[in-house]
């Protein structure tokens, strides 16, 4: 199995499988959506495309971020600390997010999508050994080209995953404390919301649910379902 990194903005050329992490915050918040009794997330890159498809699915929530700011007239921000003990048994979601989200729509040569975060890596490790690509690409989502060390946790939690793939078992101490280290975890760390320190505590939380979140591209849309699925 052949491994490789790309940065968040550097993936539309990208073939073979694609996971896409986001740790902070879209793909932790997404597993906590599921958590909360979520039965899908349909992933858009812009504001205006999730309001569209809300007339379409009257019954979905919105959810998401733009600039790491909460979105007027959405349901949901980009916390998972704020899904803990929500309610969202058999609801559509619908998530923009301003990396996270834009990679996986960007992956348009990708046979196939994951998306990833520390919550859910166990499950991520095994639905990849399950599938047995002859090569994996971590799309690390927040990595930007002009904010030095922006991202730098996807990196981390990609370099995790590939430890584990190929053949080792990692301490994941250094890889969390790491992540904890930071300047995003550090803004966070230094926020006076404290609900981004809560964000944080929930991102480092490892292997936290037992379920991998393959995309399911269907009609041009990107949409999540947790593997396995939530029992009937």
């Amino acid at each position: 199995m052949k491994i490789q990194q790309v940065a968040g903005f550097a993936c539309e050329n990208v073939t073979g499988l694609v996971v896409v992490i986001d740790v902070l915050r879209a793909f932790t918040t997404a597993a906590f959506a599921f958590a909360a009794g979520a039965k899908e997330i349909f992933l858009v890159s812009s504001i205006e495309e999730a309001f569209d498809l809300r007339e379409k699915i009257p019954d979905a929530l919105l959810m998401g971020e733009n600039g790491g700011v909460f979105i007027p007239g959405f349901d949901y921000g980009n916390s998972p600390a704020a899904l803990i003990g929500e309610t969202l048994n058999g609801r559509s979601l619908i998530q923009r997010t301003s990396a996270g989200t834009q990679s996986v729509i960007n992956s348009k040569n990708a046979n196939q999508i994951l998306v990833s975060s520390f919550v859910v890596a166990k499950a991520t490790v095994q639905h990849i050994r399950a599938l047995a690509p002859a090569q994996v690409t971590f799309v690390n989502s927040g990595v930007h080209p002009t904010k030095e060390g922006f991202g730098h946790e996807d990196i981390i939690c990609s370099d995790y995953l590939t430890a584990w793939l190929a053949g080792n078992h990692p301490d994941p101490d250094p890889y969390l404390q790491h992540v904890l280290e930071c300047p995003t975890s550090i803004k966070f760390q230094n926020a006076p919301n404290p609900r981004l320190q809560d964000d944080l505590k929930c991102a480092v939380e490892l292997d936290r649910f037992p379920f991998a979140l393959p995309v399911h591209r269907q009609n041009g849309m990107h949409i999540l379902r947790p593997h396995p699925p939530h029992p009937s």
